[in-house]
């Protein structure tokens, strides 16, 4: 059956989406994205060095555009002026490579997004010819003004960036997906496998997820179950789970039994 994620008309296998921070070393982190099975990898353009920082390690010699999709994203602005630069910056270092990963950030406490910043930028960029894919907080109808003026992908929080608390506010996620036209993607907060899963079972079109790998005691291991976990929980939603019941029910019929 093909099931498949489509952003900005491009299609993926994987719905798991994954990043490149805080890994002991590059060897690490191709290790952990190659067993996660993702084919989009996010990097933060001011905190890795994708070749602006010569003769210095490239995170483009160990994760090559040629087998995943580089998510260039601004993690670390705090304005838009500073996260519009930051994409400029990503579009010349990978050759005119419009996908980007927009994130204004309010404070380094909580790193909840700015959201009348984020809009400023998410504006900018897409009139400059961006194909924007937006962190947002958990609002529907921020996340509609996003999708409404052109953001190929939102991506509302589940929790705080980093947390690993999982999905707090599920109702909210839900009413966002429910007027959503573009993939609706869980970023941040995930913390373990089955935060992942609830998010696929919720009907979320992807995750996100970095430091629930990169943290993890065995980061290759918690990868293999994070692809697991995504392809099980998207599977459990086009499967159709059972209804509720407030009483027990019988897993056997009961007709024809001896009395």
């Amino acid at each position: 059956m093909s099931d498949l994620l489509t952003i900005a008309g491009k299609t993926y296998s994987s719905r798991l989406l994954i990043g490149t921070g805080k890994y002991k070393d590059f060897d690490e982190t191709r290790d952990a994205i190659e067993t996660s099975g993702a084919e989009i990898v996010t990097v933060a353009i001011r905190r890795t060095n994708i070749g602006q920082n010569a003769g210095e390690p490239n995170l483009l010699d160990y994760i090559t555009p040629d087998k995943y999709t580089i998510l260039p994203n601004t993690a670390g602005c705090y304005t838009a002026e500073e996260a519009v630069r930051c994409c400029k910056l990503a579009r010349e270092l990978l050759d005119g490579h419009d996908l980007v990963k927009l994130e204004v950030l309010g404070d380094q406490k909580t790193l909840y997004p700015h959201i009348p910043h984020t809009l400023t930028a998410a504006r900018e960029l897409i009139d400059d010819g961006f194909k924007v894919m937006v962190y947002t907080n958990d609002d529907p109808i921020v996340a509609k003004e996003l999708e409404d003026m052109g953001c190929v992908a939102v991506m509302p929080l589940g929790s705080l960036i980093g947390s690993g608390l999982g999905i707090l506010n599920p109702h909210n996620i839900r009413l966002i997906m429910e007027e959503a036209q573009v993939p609706i993607i869980v970023d941040a907060g995930v913390g373990t496998a089955s935060d992942a899963a609830i998010a696929m079972e919720m009907g979320c079109d992807g995750v996100l997820l970095n430091s629930a790998v990169a943290h993890a005691q065995k980061p290759v291991l918690m990868a293999s179950a994070m692809k697991k976990a995504i392809e099980a929980g998207r599977e459990s939603f086009l499967a159709g789970r059972m209804p509720r019941k407030a009483y027990a029910s019988a897993s056997s019929p009961l007709d024809g039994l001896s009395r």
